[in-house]
């Protein structure tokens, strides 16, 4: 029963988060996942939630999705998706995940500083890939279209429209991955289904905080994360 009072505030915190950003589920969420189940009960129970917070999300928001950019960055996570499985393959896990805390939290750093990327289809393309090579290498799509949003001052609606939209395919394609090549159980849909009531809490509370907070707090919200991210993977690496 507390384990089950546990699962259930980690994902209403993590809910409220990721709706009111779009993005944090999973940073929020997977760590404490990992203590109550198995690595692919856990990556599968994220999943499955990440996309039912973006299918119903993108529903209300698509008016403020970036439709070129969104196609842009789709275009290269495909290109990504493949690239980063290889890299899971080949790579030393935990330098990987060492090298991208320091890119994450170097780039952070760098934005607080007023750091500014000027946007192109270009690099569009590119934080797309990046963050498909991110999603199947580490499972963390967010970061690189997270630091790249940030850097080109994007309006916060767009920020999280546009995101929650990428998400929808992104997780969509990780989820079949997952459950194509690791299998699944039938603990990682029951909890799942257990845990729609509070995510559907978190999306009502998410979506206050979101209404409340002004461009610049959103920002400083996003640098958190950011940063949050960026040491979690450092710490996780040794």
């Amino acid at each position: 029963m507390d384990e089950l009072i546990v699962f259930f505030i980690i994902i209403l915190i993590a809910s409220i988060l990721q709706t009111a950003t779009g993005f944090g589920f999973s940073i929020m969420a997977t760590p404490f996942l990992l203590l109550l189940f198995q690595p692919r009960e856990a990556i599968q129970i994220n999943l499955i939630l990440s996309l039912f917070i973006s299918c119903i999300l993108v529903v209300k928001l698509w008016k403020d999705v970036d439709i070129e950019v969104f196609k842009r960055i789709l275009a290269g996570s495909v290109i990504g998706l493949p690239v980063g499985i290889i890299v899971f393959m080949a790579a030393n896990i935990n330098l990987l995940k060492m090298s991208i805390s320091f890119t994450i939290l170097s780039l952070t750093i760098l934005l607080l500083f007023r750091f500014r990327i000027r946007p192109s289809q270009r690099r569009d393309t590119i934080a797309g890939g990046l963050s498909g090579v991110l999603t199947t290498s580490l499972g963390m799509p967010g970061p690189p279209l997270l630091l790249y949003f940030s850097g080109t001052e994007t309006n916060k609606a767009t920020l999280r429209a546009t995101t929650l939209a990428f998400y929808l395919f992104i997780y969509f394609v990780s989820l079949l991955i997952q459950a194509s090549v690791a299998g699944t159980t039938a603990v990682t849909w029951l909890y799942s289904l257990y845990a729609l009531p509070f995510v559907s809490i978190g999306l009502v509370f998410g979506q206050v905080i979101f209404s409340k907070i002004n461009q610049r707090l959103f920002q400083g919200l996003v640098f958190v994360l950011l940063l949050f991210t960026g040491i979690y993977l450092l710490l996780n690496s040794f």
